[in-house]
């Protein structure tokens, strides 16, 4: 199904297209959490005894990667993990460093990840200091039994009150996740989420349907039979009423799980789709330059130790064209502009121009995939198979 294909809260998104580009994004992996949620398999730790290491190493390594962009930074973001656990004080620091050793749009979008009981009016007043100007907050739910099903540690009472408080400290451009699909979530309470969530004055709403990750709290209980997934049917009638709802409400559907009011797309996350090269700061952080990929080691502690002793602290991979097809390919047919085909000719050549025309045929036969203006794009019934048309697109 279309919602278990990219998820949101990482950088960990392959795109890989060799173009000249002239903005860039710094992404940060914050690898900590005070509670970790049941279905999360991201790289995050719940001991905080090296947080201020981790700080240290970062700070470091944004003075060791200083070459790795050439391009001006037009975007910054603070994922993980949960941000917002840092202090405002090191919030700047970064910042500042970033500063010292790129060219940083006076305009770039700095956005950080928050959990809504972070948020007080005191941290949001230090953190709007800081240059942060966006933010993104993981509701999930509204609903408390819901939260509590995954191990969120804020209430829904909670949830509302940061988005209110943000309001109130002159936050103007805000972002909220929800999750669809949650244990004990029924199509009438899901319904009641989206309608809450397009009456908050948020700027961008993000939702995905649940996945069960191998190897997390959530999926050993669904294996066990102790959660029984929600059927597809009822999925895609929860993805319908969000478009059609967020539709109803001025939000641009831009990307499969992203609705962003006129002007509000998220610019950081837009560059990957587009391509543009990242660096990743941070324990078990992806970067990507147009030929290659890399990716810092996944423990703390390692990559404190590698930093500190001027050792290795990440691997790499360089890129061929098929790898940058398929990614290609992938990030594009996401999106509402879909695959330019002259791009995809002109960087990729007339074979794999051919071969993907080949590979959309079937799809737009049966009305999954439209073709206009020389672009390929899903269309609504096409979404809910996303992750077939995807794959059958894939240069093997």
């Amino acid at each position: 199904m279309f919602y278990s294909f990219i998820n949101h809260r990482t950088n960990r998104i392959f795109v890989n297209l060799s173009t000249k580009t002239t903005m860039a994004g710094i992404y940060f992996h914050i690898p900590f959490c005070k509670t970790r949620c049941t279905y999360c398999d991201f790289y995050t730790q719940t001991d905080f005894s090296l947080q201020q290491d981790v700080v240290n190493a970062m700070l470091r390594e944004i003075e060791i990667r200083k070459t790795y962009l050439s391009e001006e930074v037009e975007t910054i973001y603070f994922g993980g993990g949960t941000p917002s656990t840092l202090s405002a004080a090191d919030i700047k620091n970064l910042l500042n460093a970033v500063s010292s050793f790129f060219s940083v749009n006076e305009d770039a979008e700095i956005t950080l990840e928050a959990n809504p009981d972070d948020l007080s009016a005191g941290y949001l007043k230090e953190l709007i200091k800081t240059g942060v100007n966006r933010l993104s907050i993981g509701i999930q739910s509204f609903d408390d039994l819901q939260l509590k099903a995954i191990n969120r540690r804020h209430t829904a009472r909670a949830a509302l009150d940061s988005i209110n408080v943000a309001h109130q400290t002159g936050i103007e451009n805000m972002s909220i996740d929800l999750i669809f699909g949650l244990p004990g979530q029924s199509l009438e309470s899901w319904k009641m989420q989206v309608d809450m969530a397009v009456k908050l004055r948020v700027q961008h709403i993000s939702a995905y349907g649940l996945t069960y990750e191998q190897g997390t709290p959530l999926w050993h209980r669904m294996k066990s039979g102790k959660i029984i997934p929600t059927d597809d049917d009822t999925m895609i009638e929860m993805y319908n009423y969000l478009v059609e709802t967020c539709s109803k409400s001025d939000f641009e559907h831009y990307e499969i799980s992203n609705f962003a009011k006129p002007g509000h797309r998220s610019r950081h996350n837009s560059a990957y789709w587009k391509q543009r090269p990242y660096l990743g700061i941070g324990p078990a952080a992806h970067s990507y330059d147009g030929n290659s990929r890399q990716w810092n080691v996944s423990s703390n502690k390692k990559y404190c130790s590698f930093i500190s002793e001027n050792q290795p602290f990440f691997e790499k991979e360089i890129l061929s064209l098929p790898d940058k097809y398929n990614d290609f390919v992938m990030v594009s047919m996401r999106t509402i502009e879909g695959i330019d085909l002259e791009s995809l000719k002109n960087n990729f050549g007339e074979k794999l121009h051919d071969f993907c025309l080949q590979s959309a045929e079937k799809y737009i036969q049966d009305s999954k995939i439209v073709r206009k203006f020389n672009f390929l794009r899903l269309t609504p019934e096409g979404i809910h198979i996303s992750d077939k048309i995807i794959a059958d697109m894939m240069y093997v």
